[in-house]
């Protein structure tokens, strides 16, 4: 299976991809600019000799990509989706936006349409089949090889697209839990913004851990 991260070049997208590279999933970096796809994923080889990583276009890397993981600003949000969405047809779509709108980034806006998921399946179609999943999950610690403390709550209507998410948690070194419908992604997203405040006032990287659930 080839992996697109659409927003690779990013701290979220390129910390994920790194992982997976080095977990042995075969990565396609997606940005606005090839160039920088290109240079992304040359960085991630640095550290992952013999990795299957390239770079291209975001439409280009979807067109490729058997699945496609977005995670671009929300303010992108709509351009990067409205701009692929011809090449998501019949493939999962792992949506990790959060809905931050600076400058109030601590505090919770989520969108009309209830969260940046639900808005993202509204405009990719009922083709694709959107999973959320990755909102509070630290970037900065997921970028070094150290152990990462932190959960991960995976988001859609159809429980093998979540799998899907489920698994590449699990290669980038992450539990990963189903937690339901789609429109359930409000929690984790309005969370996120709940977690930048804690970091500001006691210092860190906060993440949710769960406890009291069996799990392998």
């Amino acid at each position: 299976m080839l992996i697109a991260v659409l927003g690779g070049t990013g701290n979220l997208g390129f910390a994920l991809a790194r992982r997976w590279a080095l977990a042995g999933r075969r990565i396609v970096i997606g940005s606005r600019s090839a160039d920088s796809a290109k240079a992304a994923a040359a960085e991630i080889l640095k550290d992952a000799a013999g990795a299957d990583v390239t770079g291209d276009e975001n439409a280009a890397a979807s067109a490729a990509a058997d699945l496609v993981v977005l995670t671009v600003p929300f303010a992108s949000q709509r351009a990067v989706l409205e701009h692929v969405k011809g090449a998501l047809v019949g493939k999962v779509l792992i949506d990790a936006t959060v809905p931050l709108v600076p400058p109030k980034v601590m505090r919770v806006q989520l969108p009309a349409e209830g969260s940046a998921a639900m808005l993202g399946a509204a405009i990719v179609g009922e083709s694709v089949r959107v999973v959320s999943a990755f909102h509070n999950v630290p970037a900065e610690v997921i970028r070094t090889d150290a152990e990462v403390d932190c959960d991960v709550l995976v988001f859609g209507d159809d429980k093998a697209a979540r799998e899907e998410a489920v698994s590449l948690a699990k290669d980038a070194g992450l539990r990963a839990f189903h937690a339901g419908a789609l429109a359930n992604s409000a929690s984790a997203e309005a969370l996120t913004s709940v977690l930048i405040f804690l970091n500001k006032q006691y210092g860190g990287h906060a993440g949710i851990r769960l406890t009291g659930l069996e799990h392998d």
